[in-house]
């Protein structure tokens, strides 16, 4: 029997913008965003943590332009554009201690990943371990429904607070919903839930028009049914929320950040880290490549594994799995990508291919919020090898 072809219910969670950890994951990819601007070949491993009153810096960077960089500004104008912009959040731009710990990346890494330098002729990675791709046909963002409607919903709430459309929302959030899956496909959902941070009003309140916002977003999928479980705020008021009531840090969300817990996942978190960092850069292009395998019709949902060797610049391993979905042999696919033919995974050719050095339209700030897969402003959601994918497999339509 093929994988996850049963009855089933999946849940996955996302969590908003003001969330602590999220504040930092968005402190430390806007230290990345300014770096990158000065020298495209800054070494940036920049690690955030939050708390009642507290910012923290630390980690390593090499960037030719660093000391014109202000990093608490850049913190502080973060904290600011989340929306923690008065006293009475209890933690707010203007008020916080800055601390920061930042210095240069050590030298043995920065050796064997230097192109030209170390023990090898071009790029190595910049960290040992194995990455992750994925991509389903189950949603418009070739997403797992779960993490994809919880990330809309999420998004929804975060804009009409941005927008003043609703006064009482503050920016600490979290959201939920479950699909109920009928023989591998996504059904119904049956429960959705949302953990929203508010001025001090009614409870009651806040419920009633939470259940309106919420269909507002979902009642679209048509997946919503009248015996759908609505859970707003279930443990009571939530006043008292963001780095006052509780401590954040860079990289604690990454099942958030990837696929709410459908497929597999490395370890690595992303935010904070420059392209040579793999964990990163090939989890991007793992995604990339599952995505443009689902979009040409070789399967209905596709997982790609990827693993490298500190400062080594071939792949260890390429492993591809369609979950029994493939119109043709997983090893088939997997002999292309080993090929690399259409699709090359050597750390500075997959920098190169979603030209991740030069951000241009978007940026790793953008990405540190509401997953950093599902939205076509990134490189790495780009469709543009499905007809190299058509062409190599003879595949006329789509399945």
């Amino acid at each position: 029997m093929s994988k996850l072809k049963y009855d089933h219910v999946f849940t996955s969670e996302s969590v908003g913008a003001g969330h602590p950890d999220k504040i930092c994951d968005q402190v430390s990819d806007a230290v990345l965003d300014a770096c990158l601007e000065f020298d495209p070949n800054s070494r940036v491993a920049c690690e955030t943590l939050v708390a009642h009153d507290l910012v923290v810096n630390a980690g390593e960077i090499t960037c030719k332009g660093m000391e014109k960089i202000d990093t608490e500004k850049i913190a502080r104008e973060v904290v600011r554009d989340i929306g923690y912009d008065h006293k009475d959040l209890l933690f707010w731009d203007k008020s916080f201690e800055y601390i920061s710990k930042i210095h240069e990346q050590s030298p043995d890494i920065s050796m064997g990943v230097t192109e030209g330098t170390g023990l090898y002729e071009e790029q190595g990675a910049g960290d040992q371990g194995m990455m992750f791709g994925y991509a389903t046909n189950e949603t418009d963002e070739y997403m797992p429904a779960p993490i994809a409607y919880s990330h809309r919903l999420l998004r929804y709430l975060d804009s009409i607070r941005q927008e003043g459309r609703v006064s009482y929302l503050r920016p600490d959030a979290k959201s939920q919903v479950s699909v109920k899956y009928v023989n591998g496909k996504p059904d119904h959902i049956t429960a959705v839930v949302v953990s929203q941070q508010t001025d001090d009003i009614p409870l009651e309140t806040v419920r009633n028009e939470m259940v309106g916002f919420i269909n507002e977003v979902l009642e679209p999928t048509g997946m919503l049914r009248s015996d759908t479980e609505y859970y707003i705020n279930p443990t009571g008021a939530f006043v008292l929320g963001g780095p006052y009531a509780d401590a954040g840090v860079t990289g604690r969300k990454i099942i958030v950040d990837t696929y709410g817990g459908v497929g597999s996942h490395g370890g690595g978190a992303f935010s904070g880290k420059d392209p040579s960092k793999v964990d990163r850069s090939a989890a991007y292009y793992a995604r990339y490549v599952a995505k443009n395998i689902v979009a040409a019709g070789l399967a209905d949902k596709c997982e790609i594994q990827v693993a490298y060797a500190i400062g080594v610049s071939k792949p260890l391993s390429i492993n591809v799995d369609t979950y029994g979905t493939g119109v043709i042999e997983d090893q088939e696919i997997q002999d292309v990508l080993e090929s690399g033919e259409i699709f090359d995974f050597r750390p500075a050719a997959l920098i190169e291919d979603l030209n991740l050095l030069h951000p241009k339209g978007w940026s790793y700030r953008q990405a540190s919020s509401y997953g950093h897969f599902g939205r076509n402003i990134f490189p790495w959601e780009q469709l543009d090898k499905v007809d190299s994918l058509k062409g190599k497999f003879n595949l006329n339509v789509v399945k």
